[in-house]
């Protein structure tokens, strides 16, 4: 898969057939002395805290943006809480109010950020 000089070809295509092997999941080149380490490090299958399974090549993105349990932060809050708690909480936390130190009114932490344009 690279552009080899003609003069190399034969034996760069000879090394290759004999050296180098192409991975049944996911194409990739690799050493034919590594393969089984590159299966069983990369395409077994493994199962995510979310009860997902998958090869574990594939985990590391699934749980940054796909898991239900992956990490979230509240807007309004800042706590740290699953990613499935996530909108319920916010809904929660947004309804609450504070009291603005201006105009003395009790405002939705979700308008809090607005608030300051309509105050008094």
């Amino acid at each position: 898969k690279k552009d080899i000089p003609v003069a190399n070809f034969i034996v760069h295509e000879i090394h290759c057939s004999r050296n180098i092997e192409v991975c049944r999941y996911c194409s990739e080149l690799i050493p034919k002395s590594e393969m089984k380490n590159h299966i069983e490090s990369e395409h077994v299958q493994v199962t995510c805290k979310c009860r997902m399974k998958m090869e574990k090549c594939l985990l590391k993105d699934h749980e940054a943006s796909a898991c239900p349990l992956r990490p979230a932060v509240c807007q309004y809050c800042g706590i740290q809480l699953a990613f499935n708690k996530l909108q319920d909480h916010e809904v929660y936390c947004g309804a609450r109010t504070e009291t603005c130190g201006e105009c003395g009114r009790n405002i939705l932490v979700k308008d809090l950020k607005e608030h300051p344009r309509v105050c008094g």
